[in-house]
């Protein structure tokens, strides 16, 4: 019996992707991006108040990509890489993305380009379909917004077609019968494994990530560390 359960927790951890393995292999990633400036909050663990950070420039800048908002020419890019299900990227959605969108992006500062990483099961893949579904028609943000507000505060969402679809409606996806068979399509699969690789190369193997001009950054901080971070990579532009 001993001998089935451990067998049963290491199909368990690679069928995750994002093992025990790997993180070891990659916490030099976090172990090299130690604070050395005062003036950038310890949480981001930056290396020395660089402009791009440990993590190196993972900004793609593609003009017309539909998981990007705020202007190509940014000086600040923030790559968030979550997962629909992910309590801790509901709240960072609900609370800081409003003030981020208000205060930098409408005003040419910042680009949020998204990445999925979907570490919670198959039905975070579905919901990652379907937001790119979404995409398709224009509408990605608006369906990222809807999906996230409505997520409970602790535990992973379910998403039924049904329930897809309701979103989609609420964030204003034109073609609703078109939505729903892309959302039901494996033809982005590629492109979500594609993102969630680049998530588990650079080290950050939970949700949500971001990497903020390069500089790392785990989980749902204040939204104050956020800003302290984009003023301080403001004022290296000058």
């Amino acid at each position: 019996m001993r001998t089935e359960i451990i067998v049963i927790v290491v199909l368990l951890l690679a069928a995750a992707g994002f093992g025990v393995k790997h993180y070891l292999d990659n916490r030099e990633v976090a172990s090299a991006a130690q604070v050395q400036d005062p003036a950038v909050p310890e949480q981001w663990q930056d290396q020395g108040g660089d402009r791009i950070g440990a993590l190196g420039d993972q900004a793609r800048r593609v003009d017309g990509d539909p998981l990007a908002i705020g202007a190509v020419d940014a000086p600040v890019v923030m790559v968030e890489y979550s997962d629909y299900r992910c309590p801790f990227c509901a709240k960072f959605s609900q609370a800081t993305v409003p003030v981020l969108l208000a205060e930098y992006v409408d005003k040419g500062l910042l680009r949020i380009e998204w990445r999925d990483v979907p570490i919670f099961g198959e039905p975070s893949l579905i919901a990652a379909r379907a937001g790119r579904a979404a995409g398709e028609q224009g509408r990605f943000w608006e369906f990222n917004t809807a999906l996230y507000a409505q997520a409970p505060a602790t535990g992973h969402p379910e998403f039924t077609p049904a329930d897809l679809r309701a979103l989609a409606q609420t964030a204003g996806v034109a073609d609703l019968d078109q939505f729903d068979a892309d959302a039901a399509s494996p033809r982005y699969d590629d492109a979500i494994w594609a993102d969630a690789r680049e998530a588990q190369d650079l080290g950050l193997i939970s949700t949500p990530s971001f990497a903020i001009n390069g500089h790392p950054g785990i989980g749902a901080q204040p939204t104050d560390a956020y800003t302290d971070l984009i003023d301080h990579l403001l004022s290296l532009e000058n």
